[in-house]
């Protein structure tokens, strides 16, 4: 079985992120590492010491854990023309070493610890990333790039340490990757219908994703 590293776990929760328009703007975004070899909880919904602050839009079942690839981060840092992208610089629970988003399939089944996870559904940003990293066009930026990590949701919640392994305990089948899943989404006129219809009928992707690319194809 494939096994992925773990560089660091960061965990955060809800404070004001930014005064925009003369309103607090309160978000869990902004997270610190939490020391290596540490155990945390991982709850159906959060692990210990994480927290979302608007869970209308962020959180919940489908969006429990954030993974993101550690390899991306120095493609960013030349980029965006910032040597030190901070902790967390995306927001993310996990930082993976070994797997991208073309690497990880919707519906691989990981193992951590005591508890039992499942790739879900691509990350799309909303504005507070924008406010987290002080620049307007982060989102667009990530859009484009397809390096979006992804999001696990827990079967089975349980003990986990923050070193790691993470065990890749069943690969889906179907074998639609985490990008497979960003392009679709991005396809408005269908150039690729068969992908896009493929999303749509596949069960272990998030409602949020799947329901909008039904709806594209005029089948829900």
């Amino acid at each position: 079985m494939d096994t992925i590293g773990l560089a660091v776990v960061n965990v955060g929760g809800p404070k004001v992120l930014a005064d925009a328009g003369g309103e607090r703007v309160w978000s869990g975004i902004a997270k610190s590492p939490v020391a290596p070899d540490a155990e945390l909880y991982l709850s159906l919904v959060n692990l210990s010491g994480d927290g979302q602050a608007d869970l209308t839009v962020h959180g919940g079942l489908d969006k429990a854990v954030y993974a993101y690839p550690s390899e991306h981060l120095t493609t960013w840092a030349g980029e965006l023309g910032e040597p030190d992208l901070g902790d967390a610089p995306f927001g993310e629970n996990l930082s993976t070493v070994g797997v991208t988003e073309s690497d990880v399939c919707i519906g691989d089944v990981w193992t951590w610890g005591d508890a039992i996870l499942e790739v879900c559904q691509p990350r799309s940003p909303c504005f507070k990333l924008s406010l987290h990293r002080q620049r307007r066009d982060i989102g667009q930026l990530l859009k484009r790039s397809g390096r979006t990590g992804w999001y696990l949701r827990v079967l089975q919640p349980g003990a986990v340490n923050t070193s790691g392994p993470i065990t890749v305990e069943r690969r889906d089948p179907l074998g639609l990757s985490v990008l497979d899943a960003h392009v679709a989404m991005s396809d408005r006129h269908l150039d690729d219908r068969a992908l896009v219809e493929a999303l749509a009928a596949h069960e272990r992707l998030a409602d949020e994703w799947r329901f909008p690319l039904a709806d594209r194809l005029g089948r829900r």
